[in-house]
């Protein structure tokens, strides 16, 4: 084998799996880490507010605050409704959907700005 070859070949495997000293994002669950809530980042809101989505397409929910922490297949479509329990500044809402159908209950972080409060939660 030529001396060529082995240092073509290094170099393309470096290429594939990531140049040495290359910024690597890889999501580790700490990323993906939920925030404490009722804290001044993450204000709780009470009582909880009763929401309608709005816009169109899917609302995506999300294990944590962070577009890169997707619940895969789990998502809610305009006019479902949610309650949202916090807040953060930069436009995240903790969620919770009740499937009327099935009874089953998800719970996760929304963008706030697909959300359109319709109340409040709590004794009538």
């Amino acid at each position: 084998m030529s001396d060529r070859f082995v240092v073509t070949c290094i170099v393309c495997c470096a290429l594939i799996l990531g140049a040495p000293g290359a910024t690597v994002h890889a999501q580790t669950p700490s990323n993906c880490k939920e925030p404490h809530t009722g804290t001044s980042r993450v204000p709780m809101l009470s009582p909880p507010l009763a929401n309608v989505v709005t816009g169109t397409g899917r609302l995506q929910f999300y294990s944590a605050p962070n577009l890169h922490c997707p619940i895969r297949g789990v998502f809610v479509i305009p006019n479902d409704a949610l309650i949202a329990y916090a807040q953060t500044r930069d436009g995240w809402s903790s969620v919770m959907y009740l499937n009327p159908g099935t009874g089953n209950d998800v719970s996760g972080w929304v963008r706030s700005a697909r959300l359109k409060v319709t109340g409040t939660v709590g004794p009538k």
